[in-house]
């Protein structure tokens, strides 16, 4: 599905120019029907399931115990 770069600036939170910005860097793929500049916005919704993935795992390293120290005598 592809959205304008007023209908993306809003789903994302940002500003027009902000996208414009991004379109022009070439960080967001997009075509340009002779009218209008169009975004795919599936890449998006790749890219924010990753991010959710990552802070999960962020949140289950954080939480886990850190073991405790084995006391390992040395014998020499």
């Amino acid at each position: 599905m592809y959205k304008t770069v007023e209908e993306t600036a809003i789903d994302l939170g940002i500003s027009e120019d902000q996208i414009l910005r991004l379109v022009y860097e070439g960080r967001i793929r997009s075509v340009y029907d002779g009218d209008q500049i169009l975004i795919n916005s599936g890449q998006f919704n790749t890219y924010f399931d990753q991010l959710e993935r990552i802070k999960e795992e962020i949140e289950i390293w954080r939480n886990t115990p850190i073991p405790e120290d084995i006391d390992v005598k040395d014998e020499d």
